[in-house]
């Protein structure tokens, strides 16, 4: 069977909204197209695997970040060769936020980023907290944020969507995440991808086709999710 390699970027630290709920959702959608789903766990101080197909990571607090600023400057230049390569990411809010240039907290705390998106990050007196609606390229989105961190994009950066309920990056521009290559950030909690089967399925499509020059969906009954998505279009902010 052929395998697919993910990367679970500091899952300890980085785990605040139950964002360990993408991990398991890639598993299960990655095994029902009839691939095997292989999870590397790093932890700081770790090495990176040989093989890397997916990269993930998710939330944390602002100390959370702190604490493995430095393991992420460590394997930065690593991870810019698999964004490069074309290697797809999906990074959840504090994750997100150190794949930008900087974050500068509520404290005046700055965190180094690693600079895959063009970005930065300014803490906020006041929590972004509520449902969110997102039209992007792979349909419409949905998700939960909270966050106190304002991101704002380099003119030439390109978001992952535009907000039509609630406030994505900063609340000001409607912008909401931001992508470069296969690499994606959000602010979308939920979690993000059972929320949104499609865009899942789209990740493992990258990836499979980035290793194995190919890949062939299997159907997926998506009845539960498709009353879910239901719910979320009607639900207000």
């Amino acid at each position: 069977m052929n395998r697919l390699d993910i990367l679970h970027l500091f899952p300890n630290e980085l785990n605040t909204y139950g964002d360990h709920g993408n991990a398991l959702t890639l598993k299960r959608r990655i095994s029902w197209h009839g691939l095997e789903p292989v999870f590397h766990h790093h932890h700081p101080g770790g090495k990176l695997p040989p093989r890397v197909d997916i990269v993930i990571g998710g939330g944390g607090q602002d100390s959370a970040q702190a604490d493995v600023q430095n393991d992420i400057l460590r394997i930065g230049g690593q991870i810019h060769e698999l964004a490069g390569a074309g290697v797809p990411m999906v990074l959840i809010c504090g994750t997100y936020q150190l794949f930008g240039r900087r974050f500068v907290t509520s404290t005046g705390q700055e965190v180094k980023g690693i600079g895959v998106f063009d970005l930065e990050t300014i803490g906020g007196p006041k929590r972004m907290i509520g449902n969110v609606k997102v039209k992007s390229d792979f349909g419409m989105l949905f998700g939960f944020e909270n966050h106190s961190g304002q991101t704002f994009l380099a003119e030439n950066q390109a978001p992952l969507g535009i907000v039509k309920r609630g406030n994505g990056n900063n609340g000001k521009d409607k912008t909401e995440g931001a992508r470069t290559n296969n690499a994606f950030g959000t602010y979308m909690h939920g979690p993000f991808l059972p929320n949104n089967p499609q865009f899942c399925d789209e990740i493992i499509r990258l990836a499979a086709v980035n290793r194995y020059g190919g890949f062939t969906p299997r159907e997926i009954d998506d009845s539960l999710s498709v009353l879910t998505r239901s719910a979320a279009r009607r639900r207000h902010y």
